[in-house]
């Protein structure tokens, strides 16, 4: 396994500010509410959501084009646990506009 890098650690600074100006803390909280349903999320009209999945699948991405460390990324953020709860609606979204490759690299990152 990379040993991450001074690098990774400025990008994840930097990722970490983005998702602050997108409003990922106020995205996290909505969709751990204990009233908010995976299985009828919408990834297009639920702006938490559609956050969300924007901020993980570039992370997914950089992860996958090898230009950020996979180890320091699933040890600052709960990959797996952000998936389970708004994985269904990106599913339901790549299955709706028959693209394969939405939000794969985020789906990807949550499962290894």
């Amino acid at each position: 396994m990379a040993v991450p890098t001074y690098e990774d650690a400025n990008l994840v600074v930097q990722l970490s500010q983005w998702g602050t100006a997108l409003g990922l803390n106020e995205a996290i909280a909505s969709v751990f509410e204990d009233d908010f349903d995976p299985e009828i999320a919408d990834a297009l009209n639920d702006t938490p959501v559609r956050t969300l999945l924007t901020f993980f699948e570039t992370i997914g991405t950089l992860v996958k084009n090898d230009v950020l460390n996979r180890g320091l990324i699933r040890d600052w953020l709960w990959v797996e646990g952000v998936w389970a709860r708004v994985g269904p609606a990106a599913l339901t979204a790549r299955e709706h506009f028959k693209e394969p490759r939405l939000y794969e690299n985020f789906e990807a990152l949550a499962k290894g």
